[in-house]
């Protein structure tokens, strides 16, 4: 199958694009993809029980974080809180191996990775599992014919009310105007989530915490400034 029939088969399953091939990985990260990977990673070819119990120790919320591109936010939010289990999802290959570094150096036991398609995760996982899901920097797909690519959609807006216990959020970042204003179109007008925003800094600042990423902070020095948007499910 061509790189063009595969992705043309991947949108029609409604599958999260991404860059799943970069550069040649390092011997050691490579060695940490064949060997730390299958450790951390998660198989819905299996039925999923409590999410809580994919974490051993068992942990209290349980978060995930889709397309985590360098781990920077992931890893920072995983030492901060260590009660929580964090689900990272990451279809690009040099984006896990840079996690699993990480994983491996400051021996973070509260992670569990996903290295496929996000949409088969959402529908895998089970109702009400969700504490926060966090997307961060999304590839915004700019050109109108492409806009069917990005993450945000009316479908995956209900996959995520299912899996979001009741105030549960979803927080999404960009620097990109148009995907700000798709995003924030398509949650207001869903029933199940209410915008937290009451002032402008509510969203044009950070919200307390937040570890800026690589992508962040280059969009900032060239003065493209983010969006953060928080979601609360009602």
């Amino acid at each position: 199958m061509s790189d063009k029939q595969s992705l043309h088969s991947e949108h029609h399953r409604g599958s999260f694009f991404g860059r799943r091939k970069g550069h040649k990985l390092r011997s050691h990260q490579a060695g940490l993809v064949e060997t730390l990977l299958p450790r951390l990673a998660l198989n819905i070819a299996e039925p999923c029980g409590a999410a809580a119990n994919l974490f051993n120790p068992a942990v209290k919320d349980v978060r995930l974080e889709i397309g985590f591109g360098g781990g920077e936010h992931l890893i920072a939010e995983a030492q901060t809180h260590r009660q929580t289990g964090f689900i990272g999802c990451e279809p690009y290959v040099n984006g896990m191996a840079k996690i699993l570094t990480q994983i491996e150096a400051k021996q973070i036991s509260n992670v569990r990775l996903f290295a496929g398609d996000a949409a088969e995760l959402l529908a895998w996982l089970p109702a009400s599992s969700l504490a926060r899901i966090d997307l961060i920097h999304p590839d915004p797909w700019p050109k109108k014919r492409h806009w069917k690519r990005r993450f945000v959609q009316d479908a995956t807006v209900l996959a995520m009310a299912r899996l979001l216990r009741p105030g549960g959020e979803f927080r999404f970042v960009s620097d990109i105007d148009s995907y700000c204003a798709w995003t924030l179109d398509r949650l207001q007008h869903s029933a199940d989530f209410r915008w937290t925003a009451e002032r402008a800094d509510d969203w044009r600042l950070p919200w307390p915490g937040y570890t800026m990423t690589r992508y962040g902070s280059k969009a900032d020095r060239e003065g493209r400034k983010a969006a953060y948007l928080v979601f609360r499910r009602i």
